[in-house]
């Protein structure tokens, strides 16, 4: 099936950039993996590198490169689960200062007191 057919929520709000990346690569995935969960973990890793997760939709990152430990170590050991995945919070892309101000603006609370990775995690988890 087409990816552009099932394009998950996040991507349907998102520039048209990043639903053809998402797409493209999921689709080339399906001939490669077969459909299911690798297809979908490929198509946003591949996402992940130009895009970052903001709020309910999906923007183009200041720089390209990878967002967050496990798409730092990518290969086998990103595939095994090694390493933290933020979905799609961009840690390395983004200052303290300025996951501080998305937290803000999200309420988390104790945000204060949070170093840049646990920031990206409450952030994360806010976004869900």
């Amino acid at each position: 099936m087409p990816a552009r057919d099932d394009l998950p929520a996040t991507l349907r709000r998102s520039p048209k950039k990043a639903q053809e990346t998402w797409a493209r690569t999921h689709d080339s995935a399906v001939e490669s993996y077969g459909e299911g969960e690798r297809a979908h973990r490929t198509a946003f890793s591949a996402l992940k590198h130009s895009f970052e997760k903001v709020d309910d939709r999906w923007v183009p990152k200041k720089r390209k490169g990878p967002s967050d430990p496990r798409a730092a170590r990518g290969g086998a050991a990103a595939r095994d689960g090694r390493g933290e995945a933020l979905g799609g919070v961009d840690l390395y892309g983004n200052t303290k200062d300025e996951l501080y101000a998305r937290a803000r603006r999200l309420g988390i609370r104790g945000r204060s007191k949070m170093d840049k990775l646990e920031l990206a995690r409450a952030i994360d988890r806010a976004q869900d």
